[in-house]
């Protein structure tokens, strides 16, 4: 039973980040980059791990989510709510899900 769970939330997981490498290749290519000007631009040393990200293989460290969103042209808080949503989804929905708020007293 709970290894069903854990395959279920891992395939998941692959899906969403599959999804979000999509979206950052989208976003790459809105903005007229290879993977290895934007590798460049974020002082990466292997463009390598650009496709890994694109590939829904990884992810971008938290240190540099600001980095990313600069490099990309993006608004900063709505490219890290966007990762926050594929990188870690049970946060998210806590934060930005349409649950009722529940007080506690």
């Amino acid at each position: 039973m709970l290894a069903d769970i854990e395959k279920s939330n891992c395939d998941s997981s692959k899906m969403l980040r599959a999804e979000l490498g999509a979206w950052l290749k989208d976003l790459r290519l809105d903005k007229g980059l290879s993977q290895r000007d934007l590798a460049t631009k974020l002082e990466l040393e292997y463009y390598t791990f650009i496709s890994q990200l694109e590939n829904g293989r990884g992810r971008i460290p938290s240190s540099r989510y600001l980095d990313w969103a600069r490099a990309l042209g993006q608004d900063p808080r709505s490219f890290v709510v966007r990762l926050l949503s594929c990188y870690d989804p049970v946060t998210y929905d806590v934060l930005y899900g349409n649950q009722a708020e529940v007080s506690v007293r």
